[in-house]
């Protein structure tokens, strides 16, 4: 059984699709919650992989959000242990940040289904070899990042270039939000903390989101899986229990 160390910024950013499967391979999930007081990071070698979820704060606000440095260095410390790190949105930014890459606003924001498209090595990649040629991919954000030195790029978009990205063999950033269910979705286009970003949309784009749902998500939902299942299989199997029978 692995123990997964979950970076948590807010609560409705939450595993999305990544839960159930976690649970269903019998990993146990452990949230350190940046949205509380006198949140700290455990010992990292004792888990089996790190995954940063998303937040509605950015780089550049570390005197404002502390644990936005904490988290860097804890990044730092699993790469070098080794330790199979998933970054997505927000942790995505986070990673490239700590990894010496610069994070800036971007020129427009990026809310709804965009398209995306794998890159020339995305497909010897273990993630990225299941995206097809271009994919319609959910997004929430106004940031973007340029690629850390080394890294990997895997898969790229129109308006922000840099979408996804691994470094080494088993740290990946996706800035777009794979693990988003029509829950969560809905969850992010009705919260009040996401009142602002929605009025920069043209009018009626929530609306238009909910009917994207329909066509994108089934898609979205099957590349989840696929995706999530590789990074899962970087962790450690669990094995099955065989009881001697009793004489």
């Amino acid at each position: 059984m692995a123990k997964i160390l979950v970076f948590q910024h807010v609560p409705y950013e939450p595993l999305g699709l990544l839960d159930p499967m976690l649970r269903r391979h019998k990993h146990r999930i452990r949230y350190v919650n940046f949205g509380r007081d006198d949140a700290t990071v455990p010992a990292l070698d004792n888990y089996a992989a790190l995954i940063v979820l998303g937040g509605p704060m950015n780089i550049g606000q570390e005197a404002e959000f502390p644990h936005l440095e904490l988290e860097k260095r804890a990044i730092l410390q699993a790469m070098e242990l080794q330790i199979p790190i998933l970054g997505i949105c927000l942790g995505a930014q986070l990673v490239a940040s700590a990894l010496g890459a610069k994070v800036y606003p971007a020129e427009s924001i990026e809310i709804g289904w965009h398209p995306v498209n794998t890159t020339d090595q995305a497909a010897a990649d273990p993630l990225a070899k299941h995206f097809s040629e271009s994919e319609q991919i959910f997004q929430w954000h106004g940031h973007t990042f340029d690629l850390p030195p080394g890294a990997t790029p895997l898969i790229s978009g129109e308006l922000c270039a840099n979408q996804a990205f691994r470094m080494g063999n088993s740290t990946y950033g996706l800035q777009f939000h794979l693990e988003a269910c029509e829950s969560v979705i809905e969850r992010w286009l009705t919260v009040p903390q996401h009142e602002d970003d929605l009025a920069k949309l043209a009018p009626g784009a929530a609306e238009s989101i909910r009917q994207q749902n329909h066509s994108a998500l089934p898609r979205s939902k099957q590349l989840a899986e696929k995706v999530f299942g590789e990074f899962i299989g970087l962790l450690p199997a669990v094995r099955k229990q065989h009881r001697l029978r009793s004489r």
